[in-house]
């Protein structure tokens, strides 16, 4: 006799009835409890950082922001430098200024000394002021030897009364700001005659 698969007897086991579907049901109400206990740290973690990366952006912008007012700023002072930066020297020269107006205006053929006087005090005047700013006069004086890195040879000369290298007359003047070097000394250099 051939057994049904849908035959249902007592003894056999191989058949479960109603218990496995509640077994199933109960896990699958266990399962969606299981995967929320586990996605819900993850969720609160996630959040976490979202939060944290919007706060990091927020400061991020600040920061951006803070460094973009801070070029602008500096850009500022900088042109500000340079286009005020002399006005304190200029207000040392203006005196300056002034006295050479006074002695033109009051110059004539009688008045010669009186006007080369104040040429001479507007000299000194000005000297003093650019005393004050650093800038010192490059020694040049005839006999003085000739230094490459300070005077400028416009010509050589001839001269049996100096010995050679050595300045024979100073053409223009030169000048050092805090030692570094601003102008030339234009010179003469002596050479031995042939």
């Amino acid at each position: 006799m051939e057994k049904n698969k849908h035959d249902t007897h007592p003894g056999n086991t191989a058949q479960k009835g109603p218990a496995p579907a509640a077994a199933a049901a109960e896990e699958e109400v266990k399962e969606p409890a299981a995967v929320d206990e586990r996605i819900k740290p993850l969720e609160e973690a996630l959040a976490a950082k979202e939060s944290e990366a919007r706060e990091n952006w927020d400061k991020y912008v600040r920061e951006r922001a803070d460094l973009e007012n801070y070029r602008k700023r500096v850009q500022k002072e900088k042109e500000e430098i340079l286009k005020y930066g002399n006005e304190s020297l200029i207000l040392e020269i203006l005196p300056v200024l002034d006295s050479m107006e006074r002695a033109l205006a009051h110059s004539s053929e009688e008045s010669q000394a009186a006007v080369i006087e104040g040429v001479r005090l507007t000299h000194n005047m000005l000297l003093s002021a650019l005393k004050k700013f650093g800038v010192t006069e490059i020694e040049a004086a005839k006999g003085s030897p000739f230094d490459s890195a300070c005077h400028h040879a416009m010509c050589q000369v001839e001269n049996g009364e100096l010995p050679p290298n050595t300045v024979v007359e100073e053409f223009q003047k030169g000048y050092t700001l805090n030692g570094r070097l601003l102008r030339p000394a234009m010179v003469s250099v002596a050479i031995a005659p042939k």
